[in-house]
């Protein structure tokens, strides 16, 4: 197998770290992005000159072309393009002002899309490549109090899907990795919350109490599953992680299709008479 190089945003923790690791260890070289640089500084202990430490706000678009280029002229290609970077506002639809909503999409969403734009003259020059982008279980269905990070995800989920059918005949293959719940530090020191408004107390105990039983996966699992997509030769569009995901996918999609046969009817008599 040959050597990959490797461009992963948010790598100084969670997933980006997991994987960036894993593709060091099986002798991959990485260019991996965080916003402070020595976060990196263990990684560029142990591995040397395989890896290249980029500081890196994917907020910003100039930023990120720059990161690109540095990383394409250091090693001289990209076989790996991984969006990762990202977090989670907490806070009701009510609760989340305009700044916080602002801020979180210029992370989630135009962040990938500046990854995506960045990356995509060098891949389509090279005729290979390979995006991921870290989506979420909240890209497809949603859950209370993350309304914007749920909103932001459905975004990336559109844009990245929409992707794939505009680069597939180009020799780029693009997935979407949507993990379930992991025990990152999502709900901790990445995260940023809103203002508590009392009137969503009640859901948010509710909420919590249905919590209880939840059973976390382990970030550094995750690390097989995605060397094994990059390896494959046609990946999957989409990629859960973990064994939580599929079952809540399976049930919110069958509520949808349940809604959607039952206004058959109403939706086929919106369609009217064609004028000719």
């Amino acid at each position: 197998m040959s050597t990959k190089v490797w461009f992963i945003t948010g790598a100084s923790r969670g997933f980006g770290r997991v994987w960036a690791e894993a593709a060091l260890k099986r002798g991959d070289m990485v260019a991996a992005t965080a916003r402070k640089p020595e976060d990196l500084a263990a990684l560029v202990r142990d591995y040397g000159d395989a890896i290249q430490p980029l500081t890196l706000d994917v907020s910003s678009r100039e930023s990120v072309f720059a990161a690109v280029e540095s990383a394409r002229q250091r090693f001289g290609r990209l076989d790996v393009v991984v969006s990762n970077a990202g977090y989670a506002l907490f806070g009701t639809i009510e609760e989340s002002n305009e700044r916080d909503s602002r801020v979180q999409f210029e992370t989630n969403f135009f962040g990938t899309l500046w990854v995506i734009q960045a990356v995509l003259p060098h891949l389509r020059a090279q005729g290979s490549g390979h995006i991921l982008v870290t989506s979420s279980i909240a890209g497809i269905i949603t859950f209370p109090t993350a309304g914007i990070y749920n909103a932001s995800k459905w975004a990336v989920e559109g844009l990245t899907e929409t992707l794939s059918q505009e680069v597939g005949d180009l020799g780029i293959r693009v997935t979407l990795v949507e993990p379930g719940g992991y025990a990152t530090d999502w709900r901790g020191p990445s995260a940023a919350h809103t203002t508590a408004m009392p009137a969503y107390n009640g859901l948010r105990a509710k909420l919590e109490a249905s919590y209880g039983n939840r059973v976390l996966g382990d970030p550094q699992a995750t690390a097989a599953a995605i060397l094994k997509v990059v390896d494959e030769a046609k990946p999957p569009l989409r990629l859960f992680l973990g064994n939580a995901a599929l079952p809540v996918a399976q049930r919110v999609y069958a509520e949808r299709l349940a809604t959607w046969e039952a206004w058959s009817a109403v939706s086929q008599g919106a369609q009217g008479v064609a004028s000719k």
